[in-house]
């Protein structure tokens, strides 16, 4: 009995031995899920709640050539999610109603100066957010522009991501005046398509060659191989016809595509512009006269830009002034591209054209077309709401949106918001309320109601010498 007693005893401080060395391995799983919890709760908090906007109810010009009557563009997080009639608009999302009025795609400067408030440089540590030219800019519609050859978003009041992309566009000397640099440029075209032709070859035979060495590029221009490469583009500035097919049979002797700066002669040479592939960046009204000795066409022509589509060159229209001018002659500075695309239009070139040469052709110029220059899905949302068609003069810009974010509201500043104020009947009921405003007259077909009509000031009395003569009666 004694020793069945023992042997009890042995067993109960037995598992109390196994259950004390049993309990901090509990303890440690215990602390590894609580703290799986707390990072699991910490990465929900940090996780960025997703930010929904949409513009609703507008007539939506795509700039693609789609134009959607009343429809609905969704963006998710600055990124267009969707655009169409039927878009479900989650119930976070912040709208803007844009009924009875229209939307374009943000308007593109290739080339701006002093809208960023800074000279060339660093741009992400010297753009001046806070800058009265970047609000004159944000309100004619501008959302992207060029500035020393580096594409940048116009963002008030963010420093965040402001450059898109940087040195696109490399710009040549070549033309009749300098023919030691035209002489120059062509034995580096020259060098550098020799380079890339051997370049490929020993690709090709490497395969089966395992030791060939690779071609040197010593000597080889890197501007040069970047152009016939298609990582940057060549610029050129030239008017007169002899430098634009010189530019023209460059172009397509060595393979690219040239982008022309001024082209006021492009249209007695369109054929070979458009047999190039060139981008023409003109000012539509421009004027350059003719030569008198000259018996061929030439000189400037209110139809260059038409001629020049026609012929299968991408147009970019520039106003005449680059920077943002208040004191000069008004519709000729940067805030004025619409009333310069305008111009073209005049000269025969289409609307859809014209809308594409302040859109879409200058971001492909600048090397953001996958970003901006038009309304689609993936794109950046930056929009423009207007009153009226983008390209009349008196349409006013009453929203410009950047990346999902209102940056202009026309009622919120004081540079347009006294020209034709918006009415009284896009504000809901409750603040035409507390406003003390009515409407001045009922919606069409519907029925007047006491209310609904002004008060009527009472009539003066008349006067007995008030009242015309009666005429007495025959007889």
């Amino acid at each position: 009995m004694k020793l069945a007693n023992r042997f009890r005893a042995l067993g109960a401080l037995a598992l109390a031995a196994l259950s004390f060395l049993a309990q901090p391995a509990f303890a440690q799983d215990g602390e590894k899920k609580d703290d799986k919890k707390d990072e699991a709760a910490k990465d929900k908090k940090d996780e960025k709640k997703d930010e929904w906007f949409a513009v609703t109810g507008g007539d939506v010009y795509t700039g693609t050539g789609a134009v959607l009557r009343g429809a609905t563009v969704l963006a998710k997080n600055g990124v267009i999610e969707a655009i169409g009639h039927e878009v479900e608009i989650p119930a976070e999302a912040k709208t803007l109603d844009a009924t009875g009025q229209r939307v374009y795609p943000g308007l593109v400067a290739i080339n701006s100066n002093g809208l960023f408030g800074m000279a060339a440089g660093d741009f992400a540590d010297s753009v001046d957010p806070y800058n009265q030219r970047m609000l004159l800019a944000l309100a004619s519609g501008i959302t992207t522009a060029g500035q020393s050859n580096t594409a940048l978003k116009l963002k008030r009041r963010d420093i965040k991501d402001v450059v898109l992309r940087e040195r696109y566009l490399a710009t040549l000397s070549f033309s009749n005046s300098n023919p030691s640099g035209k002489r120059e440029w062509v034995e580096k075209f020259d060098r550098a398509a020799r380079y890339l032709r051997e370049y490929r070859d020993w690709e090709e035979k490497k395969r089966e060659q395992k030791d060939l060495k690779e071609p040197g590029s010593s000597g080889v221009d890197s501007t040069a191989k970047a152009i016939l490469e298609g990582r940057v583009l060549a610029r050129f500035n030239a008017s007169n016809r002899e430098d634009l097919l010189e530019i023209a049979r460059l172009a397509q002797r060595f393979g690219f595509r040239p982008v022309i700066d001024g082209c006021v002669e492009g249209w007695t040479v369109a054929d070979e512009l458009g047999r190039a592939g060139a981008y023409a960046v003109i000012t539509p009204r421009d004027r350059r006269d003719k030569e008198e000795q000259l018996v061929r066409d030439g000189g400037s022509s209110i139809e260059n830009a038409a001629i020049l589509h026609r012929s299968g060159v991408q147009v970019c229209v520039i106003p005449s002034t680059t920077g943002v001018d208040l004191g000069g002659i008004a519709g000729r500075d940067i805030l004025h591209l619409p009333i310069e695309a305008g111009f073209a239009v005049r000269g025969g070139l289409t609307d859809q054209a014209a809308l594409e040469s302040i859109t879409i052709v200058p971001a492909r110029l600048l090397g953001v077309s996958h970003k901006v220059g038009s309304l689609e899905k993936g794109k950046d949302c930056d929009l423009i709401v207007l009153d009226g068609d983008v390209m009349h003069y008196q349409s006013l810009v009453q929203y410009t949106v950047v990346e999902g974010k209102i940056a202009y509201d026309k009622s919120a500043e004081l540079f347009y918001a006294h020209i034709r104020p918006r009415p009284s009947d896009q504000l809901a009921p409750e603040a035409r309320q507390d406003k003390g405003e009515t409407d001045e007259k009922p919606a069409e077909g519907a029925k007047e109601t006491p209310g609904d009509k002004p008060a009527e000031s009472p009539k003066p009395e008349e006067k007995p010498e008030d009242k015309p003569d009666e005429k007495p009666k025959d007889g």
